[in-house]
């Protein structure tokens, strides 16, 4: 009867909802928006902490164990997905170990380099690095990062062993191709597009079937030089298995509010990026989606065969 009565009551104090990587990122910017909408419909603050490392692996472990009462609920990108494959040891099993609550957003990418790139197009820049392929270096945010991803499938695209340059975070990576120490990254758009309009950096491609709406003047990688290429960094909501049903269920209630706020969409498009539909934020659509993802990385990490301790 207490459980019962708790559950009805919820939420009745702060949520944390946890982000695996550093403050100012582009998974953090999704969190921070999707918490302030949230705190408003739950009339509790949904507060964030950040806890980088491992790429993102560290957070995920600390999210699995948390208490499975609804005040502890984890953000994590399409590398809830890749760490199976890419980790020999994990502290959780990212399929079991977590309850559902819905799809957020899927975010494009962009190819960019630094400003003084002589490459004018994508056509340039592949031509370029395949002609440069000694030198050429690639700049990443760490082991199972959204942009070590999407290098992989670059490099296997285009058929080339480039240099990678990992760093700790999105941050410190973008800050060295700002300054022209590496050549190009990956990197997804709610990262990027400022610096794209601001013309710091040159950019090239998206990475999504279809052109982003926000950098009109980019084509897609795929009608750019490399046919069928595409990824996106997909966004989920989690909370520690056991989590009691009605809670999910209205955890995932408000994030469908919140992706249906003006201010979440309006700041989404600025980034380059949209919410999900209502039908994709739902515990069983991220359920799917996630297992999905699994078996669709593991070969291709396994062919690459770039693993992490």
């Amino acid at each position: 009867m207490g459980t019962v009565q708790a559950q009805d009551a919820y939420p009745s104090k702060v949520i944390t909802m946890l982000i695996p990587f550093a403050a100012g990122g582009p998974t953090d910017t999704v969190g921070r928006l999707i918490a302030q909408s949230m705190s408003k419909d739950l009339g509790q603050q949904v507060i964030v902490e950040n806890l980088g490392g491992a790429g993102g692996t560290l957070a995920a472990g600390k999210a699995a164990r948390s208490a499975p009462d609804g005040y502890n609920i984890f953000l994590h990108h399409i590398g809830q997905s890749t760490a199976p494959s890419l980790y020999r040891k994990l502290s959780y099993n990212a399929s079991t170990d977590f309850e559902t609550i819905g799809l957020v957003t899927d975010v494009p990418m962009t190819i960019v380099a630094r400003a003084n790139m002589p490459a004018k197009n994508m056509q340039e820049l592949l031509a370029y690095i395949k002609a440069n392929k000694d030198k050429v270096t690639y700049a990443n945010a760490g082991i199972g990062s959204a942009s070590h991803l999407c290098g992989m499938l670059f490099q296997t695209a285009v058929g080339v062993d480039l240099t990678t340059v990992p760093y700790k975070g999105t941050g410190p990576a973008m800050n060295d191709l700002l300054g022209g120490q590496v050549d190009f990254m990956c990197d997804q758009t709610t990262n990027t597009t400022s610096q794209i309009k601001g013309g710091k950096i040159k950019a090239y491609a998206v990475t999504t079937k279809k052109p982003v709406a926000s950098l009109p003047d980019l084509p897609t990688l795929d009608k750019a030089g490399l046919p069928g290429f595409e990824v996106g960094v997909w966004h989920g909501l989690y909370a520690p298995k056991g989590t009691p049903k009605p809670i999910i269920d209205r955890l995932s209630k408000s994030l469908q509010t919140a992706l249906k706020d003006p201010a979440v969409i309006s700041r989404f498009a600025e980034l380059g990026t949209e919410p999900v539909s209502q039908d994709q934020a739902t515990p069983a659509a991220l359920r799917k989606h996630l297992d999905a993802e699994i078996a669709r990385w593991k070969p291709i990490i396994d062919k690459a065969g770039q693993y992490a301790d």
